[in-house]
C-alpha cells in the first residue's frame, strides 16, 4: 500500500512475507500458485506459512507501539522460531554470521534475517501500519524512528482526516 522502498537485507524477505495478505480486501497471495512459488511453498505449507505471517505482523505492529486485535501476541513469534535451526558460520577472516541449517526452510530463512537485523539494529525498523485495515509491513527510515503509517499520502493521510472530523464534530 505504500511509496516505500523495500527493507534492507534479509528483512525484505520478512516484509514480503507480511504483505501477502492485503487486509482491506483480503487478497492472500498464499493462496496462489506464484505467490507461494515465491517462498518456495507448497500447498501444505501454507497454514504454517500464514501463522508465522501473523506472529511477524503482531512483533512489527509491536516495533509500532500497537497491538494486533484477535491476533497472536509478538511472544507467539519466539515460539515459532525456536523450530528453526541456525548454524553460526566463521569465514577465513574470522566474521561470523548465523545461517539456516535447512537453507530451503521459509521459517529458518526468516529465523536467520531476524537473528541478523537484531544484531544489526535494523529489526525493530521494521514495522506494520497503524490502520486497522492496512497493517502493511514497512521498513521505518525516518531519523527518531517514529513514523506510524505505511503512507503518509493514503493511511496517514485519512487517520489525520478521521481525526480533524471528530474534532470538528465536537
Amino acid at each position: 500500500m505504500s511509496e516505500r522502498e523495500s527493507a534492507p537485507g534479509g528483512l525484505a524477505l520478512v516484509e514480503a512475507l507480511v504483505n501477502t495478505l492485503d487486509m482491506e480486501s483480503g487478497a492472500d497471495r498464499l493462496d496462489t500458485p506464484a505467490g507461494r512459488a515465491a517462498f518456495g511453498l507448497t500447498g501444505r505449507d501454507v497454514p504454517a506459512a500464514r501463522e508465522l505471517r501473523e506472529a511477524l505482523r503482531a512483533a512489527c505492529l509491536a516495533h509500532a507501539g500497537h497491538r494486533m486485535r484477535g491476533g497472536p501476541s509478538p511472544a507467539a513469534l519466539g515460539r515459532l522460531l525456536a523450530g528453526a535451526p541456525l548454524l553460526i558460520t566463521v569465514a577465513d577472516d574470522g566474521t561470523t554470521a548465523l545461517v539456516p541449517a535447512s537453507p530451503g526452510t521459509l521459517l529458518s530463512r526468516v529465523a536467520a534475517a531476524i537473528a541478523s537485523a537484531a544484531a544489526d539494529g535494523t529489526w525493530s525498523r521494521l514495522k506494520a501500519c497503524e490502520a486497522e485495515t492496512c497493517q502493511w509491513a514497512y521498513y521505518d527510515r525516518s531519523p527518531a524512528s517514529r513514523r506510524r503509517w505505511c503512507s503518509m499520502s493514503v493511511c496517514g493521510a485519512r487517520a489525520k482526516m478521521r481525526t480533524y472530523r471528530a474534532r470538528q464534530a465536537t
